[in-house]
């Protein structure tokens, strides 16, 4: 089934603040957003517009609306989210998704726009949290923003043993707690972390969590607004190729040898907007991001033609 033909830039850079990243996703021009979170209503659209009604998927189309998926190492979870929304328009309830990563993100909201009984409320935490929840829900139930998402600040000593992010994750984990339940891990410095969570565990990790490595932590559950972030520092330059394939690109942004990036292509260590990316001459645009693994990631900028014929580009590292 074809996707909506309507489509805003501004939508898609704003819905993407929450990833901690602009993202180049082609949502509806019925997409709004509130304060740091990220709705999705689609309200009943002409048929014409491309989207499905809840019916139509009931009756079996869950795999035309699949067939779009990009990343297909995310389609059972983007399944499931799929089927959570069916459930809640069609009862008229509304569900919640534990923490997805960004790709699984990514595909889902591309699937659920394509609904239009549904309405969709993303929630990190903070606008540019990774790991989010879907909220999702018929447009006339879900009529606030859910309170699903808990922050809570794990303090301590960390003066003379700094704890890393894994450090935090290792011991929130050795509690029995699944990474779904888990979102982003925000370091502190010596003073600690701040981590999101599931609301339902908050009273949990408040009485169980006592060390983190050897330091001693206390807990405590503060409000979102408390969160302390810092935007992703990036460092910006400019390269002049022949073409914007993702190999002449990301071995000119990562500064590795084009020969090296096509042997990550091929490892399936490379990824553009979250993607896995399987052939060399993937063409670029400007807003994509490109992932490396073990290296980190890449944004592509301003792009502009040169007189001799070749591309400049403008390319953003994350750091």
């Amino acid at each position: 089934m074809a996707a909506a033909s309507a489509t805003s830039p501004w939508l898609l850079r704003r819905a993407f603040q929450a990833l901690a990243f602009s993202q180049p996703l082609h949502f509806n021009k019925n997409l709004s957003f509130h304060g740091n979170l990220c709705t999705f209503p689609f309200h009943n659209p002409p048929r014409s517009s491309g989207l499905c009604h809840i019916a139509q998927v009931i009756k079996g189309d869950n795999d035309v609306l699949l067939k779009g998926v990009g990343d297909k190492n995310a389609i059972e979870e983007v399944k499931h989210v799929l089927d959570m929304a069916r459930r809640a328009a069609t009862r008229r309830e509304v569900y919640h998704t534990d923490f997805l990563t960004p790709p699984v993100l990514k595909e889902s909201l591309t699937v659920l726009e394509k609904l239009a009984d549904v309405k969709a409320v993303v929630q990190g935490g903070y606008p540019q949290a990774e790991r989010c929840r879907i909220s999702v829900g018929h447009s006339e139930v879900l009529t606030s923003d859910p309170d699903v998402v808990a922050a809570i600040n794990i303090s301590g000593n960390f003066s003379f043993q700094p704890c890393s992010h894994g450090d935090f994750l290792g011991a929130i984990l050795g509690k029995g707690i699944t990474r779904e339940k888990l979102g982003d891990i925000i370091l502190q410095g010596e003073k600690g972390a701040h981590i999101l969570i599931v609301p339902e565990l908050v009273d949990f990790i408040m009485s169980t969590m006592d060390k983190v490595a050897n330091v001693s932590v206390s807990c405590k559950q503060i409000p979102l607004l408390a969160l302390e972030y810092e935007p992703p520092r990036t460092q910006s330059f400019k390269t002049v190729e022949a073409s914007l394939r993702v190999d002449a690109l990301a071995s000119a942004g990562f500064k590795i040898s084009r020969s090296k990036l096509v042997n990550l292509i091929s490892n399936g260590d490379v990824r553009v907007n979250w993607a896995t990316v399987t052939k060399n001459g993937t063409i670029l645009k400007t807003g994509d991001i490109v992932s490396v693994s073990g290296k980190g990631r890449l944004k592509i900028g301003e792009i502009n033609s040169t007189r001799k014929g070749k591309f400049s580009v403008e390319l953003i590292r994350y750091l």
